[in-house]
């Protein structure tokens, strides 16, 4: 098809062409099609091959040039970008010249097909070297109270218990077994009852002030106990309500003796106690590892992002936004919460959370062409790896999700982004000026969380 591509408008990151498919070479294509179907359509009636051109027209002919037409719109769209050697940050965005009106004389052949595509390309970004990028990497140093800590936490779950005798009071340490119903507001709330719970008090496994007032109830008692969620509880429409709960005290069981030892490791797979601790001091290097790894890698993105300014498409900026914004307003309606309750307003959190998408975006564009640049690859056995440790935290679906990701190009493609991201994290730090600062576990802890949302 011989078709006309003119440049129209370019400004920043954006471009519009308008494209004209002259009516005489849509009605070519169309004849090209219909011949080709005469061969090949069986219609009731006519002999195979016979079935006359106007007659086929009659039947097929829209819904052929509605074939053409997208052709005509995919070719033009592979016209542009490799022409003009263009790098999208999106899909094309087409309009059609004249509306309905033009678009029908366009299916009759009997008018050009003139529409305009709008693109948004990415930006040129100088990457540049990372010899003068100062970071400072957080290493967790594992003490041996640590491990000592875990194993007892180990053995307080495989302690024997026995029962106490006659009027039996709760103590710390005890495995009370409980019955209660939580309420807020007087009334029953999803999840807040229980019937037969186990609860070692002194544990920390319930709201904070539970087990505290459990203490020094007798065997057979009742008692309404008041508490607060915190306000970081993971239930949003909990978190910082103050609630009620009516408990009961069906048994109460003392902690037995249990050495921890050799026999003590084999119940868990090792063949000795020092077996036992190097595993376990390798599985707390690995968790408290992670967490540092969020530290750096956000002190890395900081250092990034107040290294590199460059124009940013309008279009991956508002989806990143939207999302984010989705998420906020969600939260807060899970919640009951509003942006005055926070201590801001809607006007003012819009700008932030702009702010946000844009450094994201920003963060984004930087990280893939480094990594494109470094030639950073993803195999597929690290992808199936990753899909593999996603689906197990959802037992009973492993082979839906399994299929799911499998035929769906598109989700799978958020598994392995992430994988990228961090190997060209990787590949920036070992480049970077990179510091180690060693902490405890402890300090790590009270390091502040880095925002997800930014």
């Amino acid at each position: 098809m011989a078709m006309q591509v003119t440049e129209t408008s370019a400004q920043g990151l954006k471009r519009e062409y308008k494209v004209v498919m002259p009516a005489a070479d849509l009605a070519a294509k169309l004849e090209t099609q219909l011949e080709d179907m005469k061969g090949k359509v069986k219609i009731n009636g006519f002999r195979p091959g016979k079935v006359p051109a106007g007659h086929i027209r009659r039947l097929y002919g829209r819904s052929i040039m509605g074939d053409v037409v997208q052709e005509a719109v995919n070719e033009a769209n592979r016209k542009i970008v490799e022409d003009n050697k263009l790098r999208l940050a999106g899909e094309p965005r087409l309009d059609i010249v004249g509306g309905q009106e033009e678009m029908e004389k366009v299916f009759e052949a009997k008018g050009d097909f003139t529409f305009t595509v709008a693109v948004e390309t990415l930006p040129a970004i100088d990457v540049g070297s990372f010899d003068d990028v100062a970071v400072e990497r957080i290493v967790v140093d594992v003490a041996d109270s640590d491990v000592d800590e875990a194993i007892q936490r180990m053995a307080d779950q495989q302690r024997p218990f026995a029962d106490k005798e006659g009027d039996a009071v709760v103590a710390k340490g005890d495995k009370a077994t409980l019955d209660f119903v939580g309420k807020i507001g007087g009334e029953p709330f999803e999840g807040g009852a229980g019937e037969g719970i186990d609860l070692i008090i002194g544990s920390g496994s319930f709201i904070p002030g539970f087990e505290e007032q459990v203490e020094g109830m007798k065997k057979g008692e009742s008692r309404t106990i008041s508490v607060s969620f915190p306000e970081n509880y993971a239930a949003a429409r909990l978190a910082g309500q103050a609630a009620e709960f009516d408990v009961t005290v069906q048994n109460v069981a003392a902690p037995g003796e249990l050495a921890i030892d050799d026999e003590f490791a084999k119940k868990f797979g090792m063949e000795t106690l020092d077996a036992l601790r190097a595993a376990i001091r390798s599985n707390i290097e690995a968790d408290l590892g992670r967490g540092a790894r969020v530290h750096t890698k956000r002190a890395l993105l900081d250092a990034l992002d107040g290294r590199y300014s460059f124009e940013l498409p309008e279009g991956l900026v508002e989806t990143e936004f939207d999302g984010i914004w989705r998420s906020v307003v969600n939260e807060q309606s899970a919640r009951g919460k509003t942006f005055e309750d926070e201590g801001t307003t809607e006007e003012k959190a819009r700008e932030e959370y702009r702010r946000i998408a844009e450094r994201r975006v920003r963060l984004g564009l930087l990280l893939a062409e480094v990594g494109e640049k470094a030639a950073v690859k993803v195999e597929d056995d690290e992808v199936t790896k990753a899909l593999i440790e996603r689906i197990r935290a959802y037992p009973g679906q492993e082979q839906q999700l399994w299929d799911y990701y499998r035929k769906n190009p598109q989700a799978l493609g958020e598994i392995r982004a992430p994988l990228f991201e961090e190997k060209v994290i990787d590949h920036i730090l070992g480049l970077a000026k990179v510091t180690d600062k060693r902490v405890t576990r402890d300090e790590l802890m009270k390091m502040e969380a880095p925002d997800e949302a930014a």
